[in-house]
């Protein structure tokens, strides 16, 4: 019986062992030959059709300009090269076989010599272009012409400037967009508006994207229906319907998915093209067009990034026209172009032309004459062109201006204004203190002369992005503000007249202007100046409330005493400026309160009466 029984003597870790030694994948040291794979020419035909149809796909996605100039075409051809060599390794079925990887690794020098002159050609490329051996090249990108501020601004006049800026026009036209019920729930409006001048107004053009994905694949078949015109001064908002008004939809838009996507549309018809971001913009008939700026790199192959030309794509047809930018520029049939240079561009060409006029090392640590744009810009409307308006600090960001420029978006035209002072975020705080009661924001503030003092003007907007008032602030003295605001003016012509009366009157207490300053030169008429979507405003005016005072609490904010007066629980505040009665007040007194807003416990009053 023990015969027949199994030897049991051995040990289970040498089994183990000798399995794994068995199926284990070599090393590639210890492979002592490498095999070619049989019919190598049709894998090599094949990999290269993996390679084209991954390709295809990568372009498509990718959309390099086939440009030695687009550092993105070196980018597509190092992953083609990557997509082939991958191809070919699996089509050999080297990870199945060690000594065809072996096989195939060697025949991988080939492309990764070509990929090390791709990123060869890149370094070069890159280095030639560097600020540090090329300052003065980037220096000259921009051209600056010294000008004469109150010469230049003299035609320009306070009521007929932007009192919307970029925020405030968007919500604007979303809020719009939400009173259609044809589009609100398909579509959403851009946040990148274009602002331009249509017919001789302000106004910035905004178009629709689809909401959602589901939402553009209901609707594409058709394209988008409409525009958003907003009107800077006025604050109306016009949708226009394409459809209606030309007979079809905006077919081309960066909001479309495939073909019909607009950078993909244009970089079809111009493959050679360095594209940047295209603006939407309509001509004085209102149709839609798309604008593409075109690029150069005039500094190496990568650096000095200046503008060479502009696409012009029907929105509707997708019809495309190329001009090169001296043609855009003195061309009158193409003036209805408002923006080829961008904010982002004219901003980074004079940061060059500040900082390296001098030399890099001067950039770095002397830096003597080394000047930046400040970190806000903004649009104003001159010559019928859109300008960029930025002010000029030094390097090291100082809390006020020496200075500001402005830069014409169609001919990149730079003038120089040696007028110094406050930044325009300074000056909008100052703007925002005058109105703390009513808690009211500032938009981003533009320049205008006002009895030759260049002058920031900005509009006040509440919760609801609804205009409510209007300031002026000394550039060269923040200190010196004139508010006019709504809810105390009750119109908005009263509003602009309240703001430069009191701007003008403190001016005048300061000495800076004569005792001859005439507000009334700047007067407008009632019936000139609309008020807007002011339904919140009618809507809150007339709110109040009359009750026993049981509670007064005051703090004092930026100097300014503010009392609150407690009423049936709720606390209404104000700034003893706005109502010196308020000292009155006594705990137990009945008194009216009136305010604009309701919201949480402590409310902004705008006025209070004490009842007899």
């Amino acid at each position: 019986m023990s015969e027949k029984m199994p030897n049991m003597d051995y040990d289970a870790d040498e089994v183990i062992n000798e399995f794994k030694e068995r199926i284990k994948w070599p090393k590639a040291k210890e492979v002592d030959a490498v095999v070619k794979p049989s019919r190598v020419p049709l894998r090599l035909l094949l990999s290269l059709l993996i390679t084209l149809v991954g390709s295809g796909i990568l372009y498509y996605m990718m959309l390099p300009a086939f440009n030695f100039k687009d550092s993105q075409m070196y980018l597509f051809f190092i992953a083609v090269v990557a997509l082939f060599v991958a191809a070919f390794y699996v089509t050999c079925r080297a990870n199945k076989y060690i000594e065809r990887k072996e096989y195939v690794r060697k025949k991988s020098f080939v492309p990764l010599i070509i990929v090390g002159v791709i990123v060869l050609v890149m370094a070069v490329g890159y280095v030639a272009g560097v600020t540090l051996f090329r300052a003065h090249s980037y220096s000259q990108l921009m051209s600056v012409e010294t000008s004469d501020f109150s010469e230049d601004f003299a035609d320009i006049t306070y009521d007929e400037v932007p009192r919307l800026d970029r925020q405030t026009a968007n919500y604007l036209a979303d809020q719009q967009l939400g009173k259609l019920d044809e589009y609100k729930s398909q579509y959403v409006v851009t946040a990148n508006s274009t602002q331009i001048n249509y017919n001789g107004t302000p106004v910035r053009v905004a178009y629709l994207e689809y909401a959602n994905i589901l939402k553009w694949w209901n609707n594409t078949k058709n394209g988008l229906p409409a525009y958003m015109v907003i009107d800077l001064v006025s604050q109306k908002v016009n949708v226009v319907n394409c459809v209606e008004q030309f007979g079809e939809g905006i077919k081309y838009s960066p909001t479309e998915l495939f073909n019909e996507k607009l950078v993909r549309h244009i970089r079809f018809q111009y493959p050679t093209a360095l594209l940047d971001t295209p603006n939407f913009e309509i001509d004085e008939s209102g149709h839609p067009y798309w604008i593409t700026p075109v690029l150069d790199h005039t500094i190496g192959l990568f650096g000095g990034t200046d503008v060479k030309g502009a696409i012009i794509t029907d929105a509707l047809t997708g019809e495309s026209d190329y001009y090169d930018i001296e043609t855009v520029r003195s061309d009158s049939e193409l003036n209805w172009i408002d923006v080829v240079y961008s904010e982002s561009l004219i901003v980074q060409q004079y940061n060059y032309y500040g900082k390296l006029q001098n030399g890099f090392w001067n950039s770095i640590f002397f830096q003597n004459d080394v000047n930046v744009a400040s970190s806000g810009s903004g649009n104003i409307a001159l010559d019928d062109d859109v300008w960029v308006y930025t002010g000029v600090t030094s390097i090291e960001a100082d809390t006020s201006n020496f200075g500001f420029i402005l830069c014409n978006q169609r001919t990149k035209e730079t003038r120089y204004y040696k007028n110094g002072g406050a930044t325009e975020y300074s000056a909008m705080a100052a703007a925002e203190d005058t109105v703390q009661n009513y808690e009211y924001r500032a938009t981003f503030p533009i320049l205008l002369d006002i009895e030759g003092q260049p002058t920031y003007f900005m509009s006040f907007y509440g919760d609801g992005y609804t205009i409510r008032g209007f300031a002026l602030v000394n550039l060269e003295d923040k200190t010196i503000v004139g508010r006019g605001v709504y809810d105390e003016e009750k119109s908005m012509a009263n509003a602009l007249n309240a703001a430069v009366e009191n701007y003008i009157n403190a001016l005048k207490d300061e000495g800076i202007v004569g005792s001859d300053a005439d507000a009334e030169d700047y007067m407008v008429d009632e019936n000139s100046v609309e008020d807007g979507d002011n339904t919140d405003a009618n809507e809150t005016k007339a709110l109040s409330v009359t009750g026993e005072v049981t509670d007064i609490k005051s703090s004092v904010n930026d100097g300014n005493t503010v009392y609150y007066l407690q009423i049936d629980g709720k606390y209404y505040y104000i700034s003893v400026v706005d109502a010196m009665q308020v000292l009155l007040i006594s705990t137990g007194d009945t008194v009216t309160v009136e305010y604009t807003e309701a919201k949480g416990d402590f409310i902004p009053a705008t006025s209070v009466t004490v009842n007899e």
